[in-house]
């Protein structure tokens, strides 16, 4: 049998890997919610992400960015439709909640002039959309409204936003319209690095309120295949996409999975030389987990139930 601490060490070297790549053009602004101080600690952390990942299959998160106005004429129409023309409720960033027509037009009115005036037509995008939701039936409307609106206020604090519940389908989910100038002048941009940091906010805020919601990579899970965007799902549903297109551009590639099986690798090993029932447990659950392949069972799914694994 291994000693403990070097079975930790493999987990938290491993795991940081596996769950917290490093990017190096764009660096979290802080450091992983699962990283306390202290190596069993931390070694403890990883251990309950692999239980969620392998063992409980917890259900994915989904932050997408839908698009984003490139003026004001773009970004009115799409609080018009977030609203459904005024009939659901608006609230913004201080809380307060608005409806109707007209308090859509005051609110376009405020987005235009408060700030940098944005024109009808801009050739910088002056927002983002984005889109926020757990699979179906993992979780209560009035609990994702309450995890999107704790998300935006960590995360977008600097900045006006809009966001609106969706509770008439199957799943519910969360609109939310960003303007990318912040009160301090700077600019909303977020990469890859910045999305996934999205997701593992949205998570936690979840399991604030007992939810079980995780924010695992794409390539973490064994996936291997983006799914199709939502213009495509509704493209294919009127039969005007004559062929599906994007997973091969969107997909994990073979590197990203060589990587993150290696990882799996290094941490099942060491886990299967424990004196402890319970990390031998994990080590056969990974060893599962890694055979199956393509395990992306969790993923959110969009509104029109296309399977949103990975924000783009």
């Amino acid at each position: 049998m291994t000693e403990p601490k070097a079975i930790d060490g493999v987990l938290v070297q491993w795991g940081d890997r596996l769950f917290y790549p490093g990017n190096r053009i764009v660096r979290p602004r802080s450091e992983p919610r699962l990283r306390p101080p202290g190596l069993a600690d931390r070694a403890a952390a990883v251990r309950a992400r692999i239980a969620a990942t392998v063992l409980r299959r917890a259900p994915q998160v989904m932050v997408k960015v839908t698009g984003g106005g490139r003026g004001m004429k773009a970004i009115a129409a799409h609080f018009r439709y977030i609203s459904k023309q005024g009939r659901l409720e608006i609230e913004d960033e201080r809380g307060q909640t608005t409806q109707g027509r007209d308090a859509v037009r005051e609110l376009v009115d405020e987005w235009r002039h408060g700030g940098s005036r944005i024109d009808d037509h801009s050739e910088r995008r002056e927002a983002y959309n984005l889109m926020l939701s757990m699979p179906r039936g993992t979780a209560d409307a009035s609990i994702v409204l309450r995890a999107a609106r704790e998300f935006a206020q960590a995360e977008l604090a600097d900045h006006k936003y809009v966001m609106v519940l969706h509770d008439h389908q199957a799943n519910p989910h969360v609109h939310l319209s960003v303007r990318a100038e912040s009160r301090h002048g700077r600019r909303l941009n977020p990469r890859k690095a910045d999305l996934q940091r999205w997701r593992e906010t949205f998570a936690e805020k979840l399991r604030g309120h007992g939810i079980d919601a995780e924010a695992t990579r794409q390539a973490t899970r064994g996936a291997t295949r983006a799914h199709p965007s939502l213009w495509q799902v509704k493209a294919g549903e009127d039969g005007r996409l004559l062929r599906p297109r994007g997973a091969a551009r969107n997909g994990v590639t073979s590197a990203g999975r060589q990587s993150a099986l290696e990882a799996w690798s290094q941490i099942g090993r060491a886990l299967a030389r424990s004196g402890d029932a319970g990390d031998r447990r994990l080590a056969e659950a990974i060893g599962r987990f890694t055979r199956e392949g393509e395990v992306d069972r969790g993923a959110a799914r969009s509104p029109s139930g296309a399977a949103q694994g990975r924000p783009r």
